[in-house]
């Protein structure tokens, strides 16, 4: 009589089709986002500028305070001291158009020493961003001192000043960071659009090898699927000879 308890282990035959099944499976699952990441990237990067720099529209950003500043930006390195040589990050461009024909400030400093220039002091701190329709919201930062003059400090990274459009570049480094824009007397009232821009140095690398290794777990998928469904020799195989005793 046949034995149908259910906890009997399933033919050999069946597992040796499930598991590279199921292995099949998950190649492709993993292919998927690999594909479109490096997709994604390579269409990206051909979409960059001549100069190399992918921007974005002008948006604007306004508060009544004397300053407007952006929430921490952390660069983090990973503790890798190659991953944070001059270039690996790229590079961000800045264009701030003012709405006066007033002198405009931007700079780009430690958030520790931008924390401290205006603390005490009463500014927006932009918390967060949404697109599509583009969107602004600041935190406030009350204080009754008046910051010193942007353009008398000398702890910003990278900084620039004048009438009309000005552009800022700067070598990303690791750090944390903390970009501020200001008239450049220090008065109340800053109004100005601002376009960022970014060249992402291993943008094709990225998307290469995204799509390098998409490609190779397709075909590993693919092969798996083929030993999974492939036709079985309908012959039963035939039994190894019982040991006769001596």
């Amino acid at each position: 009589m046949q034995d149908l308890n259910p906890t009997q282990p399933p033919p050999r035959r069946t597992r040796a089709r499930t598991a590279p099944l199921v292995a099949a499976v998950a190649a492709g699952l993993l292919a998927l986002p690999a594909l479109g990441l490096g997709a994604a990237a390579l269409v990206a990067n051909g979409e960059k500028s001549e100069d190399g720099y992918l921007s974005t529209s002008a948006h604007r950003f306004a508060t009544h305070t004397p300053a407007l500043a952006t929430d921490e930006l952390d660069v983090d390195a990973g503790g890798s001291d190659w991953f944070v040589a001059k270039d690996r990050y790229g590079k961000i461009r800045l264009a701030v158009d003012p709405s006066t024909d007033e002198p405009v400030f931007v700079g780009i400093a430690r958030t520790s020493d931008v924390d401290a220039y205006l603390g005490g002091t009463d500014y927006a701190e932009v918390s967060d961003v949404a697109y599509e329709p583009f969107a602004a919201e600041y935190r406030p930062h009350a204080g009754d001192e008046r910051a010193a003059a942007p353009t008398e400090q000398r702890f910003w990274e990278v900084s620039t000043h004048g009438s009309g459009e000005q552009t800022l570049t700067w070598d990303v480094e690791h750090g944390a960071w903390s970009i501020v824009v200001m008239n450049a007397d220090g008065s109340e009232g800053v109004d100005v659009g601002v376009s960022a821009g970014a060249n992402v140095p291993v943008l094709a690398t990225i998307g290469w090898l995204s799509l390098g290794s998409g490609v190779l777990l397709a075909l590993l998928g693919g092969g798996l699927l083929y030993v999974a469904l492939r036709p079985r020799d309908p012959r039963p195989r035939p039994l190894a000879p019982t040991p006769v005793a001596a």
